[in-house]
């Protein structure tokens, strides 16, 4: 079976640590538990794995805390591990697993704990209230082109237009079956399970219009006041911005902020719309593989976004982030920063396309790196398969 590289991480990290709390979060569907699994596979102690979708009682977690006592007593090996999955779904999880964790520090009880959460921003809110100073997190993000490819054998064709995501490959022979599984396994249940969980949604239709709506216009910048005008029953600008804050944590849609040094103005920019993972803007589209294909203006659209998930779900694991930059008419795709290192970079999907975006921004940020994906630049194939952060190398 196919591993990603994060089962070596999280080998790696069990081993060089004598206590060891590990918050492992990542979107849905995207292989958490089968990494654990395989973990779990090779390691050479007790170990206990429970899922809270089983939970039925707030001692639930409690339960499984003492198993794994229980079992590392029997054994009288050095050391074991618990692996609680879906940790967001228990109420307070973050102070219960607080409780627990001290207590086997103070006793010194030798358990090593795995939590995994599909909801970033609710796992993120427990670590800051509950658990700061004693954990360490490592995300998954969605799965890459070069992934994708060694695993499943999958064209660049096959990534830009299905997306990443591991569990659905066996389906791409049947178009209609996969956009089912999508809309059906991984959409709705996000949209109205996971979701749910962040926050009190007043609008559950509005939430699910933005999205499509997000979906449709990925790569593209779109005010919050033009999108109160796209959406029946919009409400105010506040409500779409926060859902479009809780549609990124669920790892789904995120709304790029303008490249701007002024962090006021940057928050309060028009988002440009990008999709974490091309499969969602796939899922919802009424035309195939080969009619997308035919229609070189449509592909592009899915080309760029493409290259723009890439970008995206990279920013979240590499340490960089992510803006767009627009100037009257000028624009650049995407401005990559780490620290001072500036990269400005624009994608060709075949079509002719002007540069004086690239040639005015870097007027006003001379030290910027400037690249071009597609066309006469790096082709999107090489570009997909390595990690955006290398770019910052060359730069002082």
């Amino acid at each position: 079976m196919y591993k990603r590289s994060y089962y070596e991480i999280i080998k790696q990290r069990l081993g060089a640590s004598r206590q060891f709390l590990q918050v492992l979060m990542g979107p849905r569907q995207v292989g958490k538990t089968t990494v654990i699994r395989q973990v779990l596979e090779d390691y050479p102690y007790p170990w206990h794995y429970a899922s809270a979708d089983d939970a039925t009682s707030m001692l639930w977690l409690s339960q499984q805390w003492e198993t794994i006592r229980i079992k590392l007593t029997a054994s009288e090996a050095k050391e074991a591990l618990l692996v609680v999955d879906e940790i967001q779904k228990i109420a307070d999880w973050s102070n219960q697993v607080k409780i627990h964790w001290d207590k086997d520090t103070f006793d010194k009880i030798p358990v090593k704990v795995i939590l995994l959460g599909s909801s970033q921003l609710l796992i993120q809110k427990g670590l800051s209230e509950s658990l700061a100073g004693r954990f360490e997190v490592l995300y998954l993000p969605h799965w890459s082109y070069k992934e994708m490819k060694d695993a499943f054998k999958f064209t660049m064709d096959d990534f830009i237009w299905f997306g990443g995501y591991p569990g659905s490959s066996s389906l791409i022979v049947d178009e209609q079956r996969w956009k089912d599984y999508i809309r059906n396994s991984l959409i709705e249940t996000t949209l109205m399970r996971d979701i749910l969980l962040l926050a009190r949604i007043d609008k559950p239709i509005l939430l699910r219009n933005l999205f499509e709506l997000a979906c449709s216009w990925s790569g593209q910048i779109l005010s919050l006041n033009k999108m109160v005008g796209q959406l029946q029953d919009a409400g105010n600008t506040t409500t779409l911005a926060n859902y479009l804050h809780l549609l990124k944590g669920a790892g789904l849609v995120a709304g790029l902020e303008k490249f701007t040094p002024n962090m006021i103005r940057q928050r309060s920019s028009s988002p440009k719309l990008q999709v974490f993972n091309t499969a969602l803007m796939t899922a919802l589209s009424p035309l195939t593989m080969d009619e997308t294909r035919k229609q070189p203006e449509i592909w592009g659209r899915w080309f760029e976004s493409a290259i723009g998930a890439h970008l995206l779900n990279h920013s979240l694991t590499d340490g960089f982030n992510l803006y767009y930059w627009r100037e009257g008419n000028h624009e650049v795709d995407f401005i990559l920063q780490k620290g001072k290192k500036i990269i400005a970079l624009e994608v060709k999907s075949g079509k002719v396309r002007s540069t004086t975006g690239m040639e005015e921004f870097t007027k006003k940020y001379k030290t910027a790196k400037v690249i071009l994906v597609g066309g006469d630049g790096i082709s999107a194939e090489q570009f997909l398969m390595i990690s955006p952060a290398i770019l910052f190398d060359s730069l002082k």
